[in-house]
């Protein structure tokens, strides 16, 4: 796997092609997988990483489009674009909100697509989680050595407050109804815990028999690998991803029936910009030069819409002030 790829603050990586890199910013790691069906250059499976002006913020997005080829590619280009227009928000249910009525106006022909969103708030390590119609991430939690499921990971009080918000909002696919409207939950990872996003390929699998590998196959086939790996902390971490996509492969003993992608983050050292006077001055600058980037790119008839910061305490006072940062 080549060297990771350090993403610069306001930048925003990915797309729809064969990948298998590792990622890093400040305070989580990532490593990527993507396998285009049938050995496809793209394929309908789209992955971004995003951070933003300051590096306080990270963001994750994986989308299953239905379809393939050059539609599924204008997709893609739409959601980099609005990856890029929400870079500096902290608050992620607008960015799927803007995704869900992009997929309504654009659908043909029934297209829809499942999505994730994860945010990474890096001075507390949370992670917010909003999910569209998407099998759900699991969790490694490195205190047990195992991995599991996001609901039997939550305590009774954070299932209760998860059954709440899945009840108040729609949560289903993209594209389906542009009034459609999305939650959120949170996630914490201690140093050693993991969380793995994935398309339903990996649920999907089948094996000789036909039979699906199923959440619970994908489940143990997940605790199998790291414990094969290393019984210490680099269990999940450099290979995992690579190591599950070869067990697969294994298991249906013929390629894969659909795009495959595979997003594993976890919890670096790598510090974490702290709010001072000097962190707001050079976001500052890093915002004048893109307005007038944005101001330059429209002259020249390429509108390039400029990221907007999210205007509320924590984002605008935090780059300033560290206790702000604080929720």
């Amino acid at each position: 796997m080549p060297d990771p790829h350090h993403l610069q603050c306001s930048e925003v990586w990915g797309g729809n092609d064969e990948v298998e890199r590792a990622v890093s910013m400040p305070g989580l790691d990532a490593w990527v997988l993507s396998k285009p069906h049938a050995g496809d250059a793209a394929g309908g499976d789209i992955h971004y990483l995003s951070s933003c002006a300051t590096g306080r913020i990270g963001r994750v997005l994986i989308a299953d489009v239905a379809g393939h080829g050059e539609q599924v590619a204008k997709v893609a280009v739409r959601l980099r674009n609005l990856m890029r227009q929400y870079v500096n928000y902290v608050d992620q249910t607008k960015l799927m909100g803007e995704i869900n009525r992009e997929f309504a106006a654009v659908s043909e022909g029934g297209r829809f697509a499942t999505a994730i969103v994860a945010t990474f708030w890096g001075p507390t390590g949370e992670i917010d989680l909003t999910i569209a119609g998407h099998p759900p991430p699991l969790v490694y939690r490195g205190a047990n050595r195992a991995w599991e499921s996001l609901s039997a990971s939550r305590g009774a009080a954070a299932r209760d407050k998860a059954s709440q918000n899945e009840a108040a909002n729609d949560n289903i696919p993209l594209g389906i109804f542009d009034a459609s409207t999305y939650g959120r939950e949170k996630v914490r990872l201690a140093r050693g815990d993991a969380l793995l996003l994935y398309t339903d390929a990996l649920i999907e699998a089948r094996n000789p028999a036909r039979a699906f590998l199923g959440d619970k196959g994908l489940l143990a086939m997940l605790n199998d690998v790291s414990n094969q790996i290393s019984g210490g902390d680099d269990a999940v971490a450099q290979g995992f991803v690579s190591a599950v996509h070869r067990r697969l492969l294994d298991f249906t003993t013929t390629p894969l029936d659909d795009d495959a992608t595979m997003l594993l983050l976890r919890p670096n050292a790598i510090p974490v910009p702290r709010g001072s006077l000097a962190m707001s001055a050079r976001t500052g600058l890093r915002l004048g030069r893109e307005l007038v980037s944005s101001i330059a790119s429209t002259i020249r008839g390429v509108p390039q819409r400029f990221a907007m910061p999210e205007l509320r305490v924590d984002n605008i006072l935090g780059s300033m002030i560290d206790r702000f940062n604080r929720r």
